[in-house]
């Protein structure tokens, strides 16, 4: 076949697989392909412009073509539904991200929530070039043709986690590493959208590239044989090598992989919508320019083209999923990042189109009012010249193919400058760099090129270079010499979304946050200083900031100084804000709402209403409602929903968080409101009798510990008055504490402790059976665990610290040191592991027992191997004396009100010489057990 303007070059290239391999089959095959494609992407009688995602040379042609062509109508690879939101641009500083946002969804996997979708658009980017021509020009319609982000999600493969990932990439902060990490981050987990991916998806050919083209990554080996052959090339030659490149990838691309379907359902549904549009608008597709990525301008789909007689694409309808749409930061990092591009290439293309804007004299089409950047602006025409009619398709392929590269001579002034400005830069990065290694990075500039057999040395010879010369073994900085290269060439371009461009919510935290004085749309961090008692009128923005701390990340909004608690407010507070470092988080914070209240509101209400919801995390929304909200309604909602969790839990691993959380909450609703709300009440009801439901399996199950069981008892016997008082039975905890039967030493101490509270095991028998333990060599190995045990008794029997303190004592004494001294590390990190927060119990109480000088020490006697009290003198042999009786009789009035509360008759008397019959005496005989701990405590 040798039919039509390529008929030759397709000989050529048959001719040349027959003698190369030997067979004219394959190889024949795939050239002869690449060329039918070339001839049927350029007779389409829609004009079809190949392009690459982010590249200057794509740039420059689309805008040599927009100004020859003036089409009426461009049809774009970008998803229809984001249409709207182009207009914004202008408000923005570049590279921003068009995003769509879903976290409520309908018809996709729970697990792949919150869904979001980005495309980058960059100034040296084609794509940006079409959306200023059509939006400044009058009379001239952009139409996006690609699926609708919905649509993404729905061709996704339903098994990948990563939910239909166009282009993988890890853009965590710590795969990006070193100061780009937060910047590589700025798109988080979004899906990319990329116009134009060339990039070969066959492995074997892509290092074959690499290999023979003396370079390390694509983004290098595109730069030097597509961009530079390309950047002054004429509309009719860079069509042709863009299609030939796309068809090339797309036919090495490996047969039947899910991603060459997507993409070509992706062609007929781009090219069955502008069917529909030409049909309903009447243009006439010679006035009409389609702006596609190379891969895509090859299509062999059986819709492609206008005079195609194959059906239309069906279109299946979106699903409920309700997305939301906005503009947020980007930067050349996160491109690269998710996009998979080397580090500092999209700089590096920034800065080439700079440089062939001023070269080649083009004035490059902007928005009107964009913010930032470089370069004139798409000047207004109040009508359109009608362009000259195309002409026949030349073979442009041939000779372009057959030339040898063009000998771009060394420009020694600019690489100069270079060598100079990275030796300035590195030595206010700490390097010790000088005058020679500046000339060293030009030689080894000049002789890297000569080697990749380039006449001129590229930014990335530059950038091997400055690593050899400069580098040494060490970077005494934060960044290195490769990123310091990417700052001089250009740097990591981060842009902002504008105030008129920001979603309501975002707008209405800048107005409100205004009394601050702060410029919060900058990068930098900003120290705001509130003295809410000299100034009652920053209450509203303390207000707003602590709300802020919950929903945005960490860094975002950072206390310095004050701190907000139930039942407490600073009066000062201290913040550093880097709202604007954080300004994705913020717009994505405003898809969820339009205030920040509303925002809160909805997430504590969806984080007790999950299928991972716990009672511990309902009560701490519970807290979180308190803290920042002061709603009574959505308190008791969410309190409401922690009794409904609690009833229904079948583990007792949060016990410890919920004991803990529901104290502060009972103390709080007492300190500050007259009754306990309903919610209150029925909680500690529900858990009275759900933990003594679980407490004997807990006791038995090793899954439970120590910790937990700990935690249980604490609720019972803490909550123990309030829940009786509401109607529960004591019969059911001591039957609960009945049938629990533990064999870990540990849950045993627990148990015991158990059983004392409840006036089942006497101290002296818990004594016993302790020095018993002491005395069996064959359980002293296991006395720490024993020992842990007693020390989380301390939260439901905090009266046991005494004898805790005793028991350690009392084994410290009569264990031999062969025994104690290997014993000793077992208790520490056993204590350590299970009780941390327990032990300054323990140490508070040493210091109350033990003397407090050296002194004192000598003659010191235990209380608990002290002698026992003497008998009471013959004439009063009932009569209290000492120092107990001493405390009573100075305190007259309240010894009246406890005898009249227990019952006691007796008149009062003199503080010594009391009768017997008298309010005090009559007490202290009723209550011996009292009397006794009162004078060990007062040392009697």
């Amino acid at each position: 076949m040798t039919a039509g303007p390529f008929g030759a070059l397709r000989e050529q290239l048959t001719d040349a697989a027959a003698t190369f391999a030997g067979s004219a089959d394959a190889l024949a095959g795939i050239l002869a392909g690449i060329v039918d494609d070339v001839d049927r992407a350029l007779g389409e009688r829609l004009e079809i412009f190949p392009v690459c995602h982010h590249s200057p040379a794509s740039a420059l042609a689309m805008v040599r073509r927009l100004r020859h062509k003036q089409p009426k109508v461009i049809y774009l690879e970008l998803c229809e539904d984001l249409q709207p939101l182009l207009g914004e641009l202008r408000n923005c500083r570049l590279p921003v991200a068009v995003q769509a946002f879903a976290s409520e969804l309908d018809g996709f996997p729970a697990e792949w929530g919150p869904l979001s979708v980005v495309a980058p658009v960059t100034e040296a980017s084609a794509e940006y070039q079409a959306i200023a021509y059509a939006l400044e020009t009058p009379g001239v319609e952009l139409v996006l043709v690609d699926r609708s982000t919905d649509h993404v999600f729905q061709w996704s493969p339903r098994g990948d986690a990563g939910a239909g990932t166009d282009v993988p990439a890890d853009t965590s902060p710590e795969a990006a590493g070193g100061e780009a990490g937060e910047q590589a981050a700025l798109h988080g987990d979004a899906v990319g959208v990329e116009i134009g991916d060339l990039r070969p998806r066959f492995a074997e050919l892509e290092a074959y590239l690499l290999h023979h083209g003396k370079v390390r990554h694509w983004s290098e080996w595109w730069d030097q044989y597509v961009e530079r052959p390309l950047a002054d090339a004429d509309h009719d030659t860079y069509r042709q090598v863009m299609v030939l490149i796309g068809s090339l990838f797309r036919r090495l691309r490996p047969a039947g992989s899910d991603r060459t379907d997507r993409d070509e359902d992706r062609e007929r549904y781009m090219w069955t919508r502008m069917r529909e549009h030409l049909a309903a608008s009447g243009a006439d597709p010679a006035d009409c320019l389609y702006v596609c990525g190379a891969f895509h301008a090859a299509s062999r789909v059986e819709q492609f083209g206008l005079d195609s007689p194959a059906p239309d694409f069906a279109i299946t309808p979106r699903t409920g999923t309700r997305w939301r749409y906005g503009l947020i930061p980007s930067s050349h990092s996160a491109i690269e990042a998710q996009f998979g591009l080397a580090p500092g290439s999209v700089s590096i293309a920034a800065a080439n189109w700079t440089r062939a804007v001023g070269r080649s004299g083009l004035t490059p089409y902007r928005l009107d009012g964009q913010r930032g950047g470089k370069g004139g602006r798409g000047r207004r025409r109040a009508a359109l010249p009608v362009a000259a009619p195309a002409g026949p398709v030349a073979d442009r392929l041939t000779g372009f193919l057959a030339a040898p590269p063009a000998l771009d001579g060394l420009d020694e002034a600019e690489l100069r400058g270079w060598c100079v400005d990275i030796v300035r830069l590195a030595r206010r990065n700490g390097y010790l760099a000088s005058t020679a290694d500046a000339i060293a990075v030009f030689e080894t500039s000049i002789l890297l090129a000569g080697l990749r057999n380039r006449a001129r040395p590229t930014p990335y010879d530059f950038a091997d270079a400055a690593v050899t010369c400069i580098e040494k073994d060490v970077v005494p900085g934060r960044r290195d010499v490769r990123r310091l290269c990417e700052i001089l060439l250009g740097g990591d371009r981060i842009g902002q979304v504008g105030y008129d461009a920001l979603p309501p919510l975002a707008r209405d935290v800048l107005d409100r946050l205004q009394p601050l004085g702060l410029d919060l749309e900058k990068r930098t961090i900003q120290r705001a200083l509130l003295d809410l008692h000299a100034t009652p009128a920053l209450a509203g923005c303390s207000d707003l900031l602590w709300m802020l701390r919950h929903l945005l990340p960490a860094d975002a909004v950072r206390p310095i100084m004050g701190e907000r608690r139930l039942g407490h407010r600073s009066i000062q507070e201290s913040w550093d804000l880097a709202l604007g470092r954080h300004q994705r988080a913020l717009i994505e914070l405003g898809y969820e709402g339009v205030t920040v209240e509303q925002v809160l509101e909805q997430r504590l209400r969806r984080s007790v209403r999950g299928p991972d919801a716990t009672a511990a995390g309902a009560l701490a929304a519970v807290e979180d409602a308190i803290r920042l909200l002061d709603s009574p309604r959505l308190v008791d909602e969410l309190g409401t929903r922690a009794v409904e969790l609690l009833s229904t839990e079948r583990t007792v691993d949060d016990a410890p968080e919920v004991l803990r959380r529901i104290r502060r909450l009972l103390a709080h609703h007492r300190a500050t409101a007259p009754t306990l709300p309903a919610w209150c009440e029925a909680f500690v009801t529900t858990g009275y009798a759900h933990y003594c439901t679980l407490l004997p399996t807990a006791f038995v199950e090793e899954e439970t510990g120590v910790r937990q069981v700990g935690a249980m008892l604490g609720f019972l016997f803490s909550m123990e008055s309030l829940a009786l008082s509401l109607g529960c039975d004591r019969s059911q905890l001591e039957l609960a504490v009945a049938q629990s039967h533990p064999e870990s030493p540990a849950k045993v101490a627990l148990l015991w402790a158990a059983r004392h509270q409840l006036g089942l095991l006497p101290l002296a028998e818990l004594r016993q059976r302790c020095a018993d333990l002491l005395g069996n060599p064959l359980v002293v190995p296991a006395f720490p665990r024993y020992l842990s045990g007693f020390v989380h008794a301390l939260e439901p029997v905090p009266g046991l610290a005494p004898f805790v303190v005793e028991t350690m004592s009392t084994a410290f004494a009569r264990l031999p040191d062969p025994v104690l001294l290997p014993w000793l590390p077992t208790l520490i990190t056993t204590l350590r592991e299970h009780g941390p927060e327990l032990v300054p119990l323990l140490v508070r109480e040493a210091a109350r027992t033990f003397p407090g000088t050296l002194p004192e020490l000598d003659a010191w006697v235990p209380p608990w191997l002290g002698p026992p009290a003497g008998p009471a003198p013959a004439a009063r042999p009932n009569a209290p004396t000492g120092q107990v009786h001493a405390l009573l009789t100075a305190h007259p009035v309240a010894v009246d009100a406890v005898a009249g509360l227990l019952g006691c008759d007796g008149g009062w008397s003199g503080p010594v010489d009391a009768p017997a019959g008298s309010a005090a005496a009559t007490l202290l005989l009723a209550h011996p057990d009292t009397v006794e701990a009162v004078s060990v405590l007062l040392g009697g």
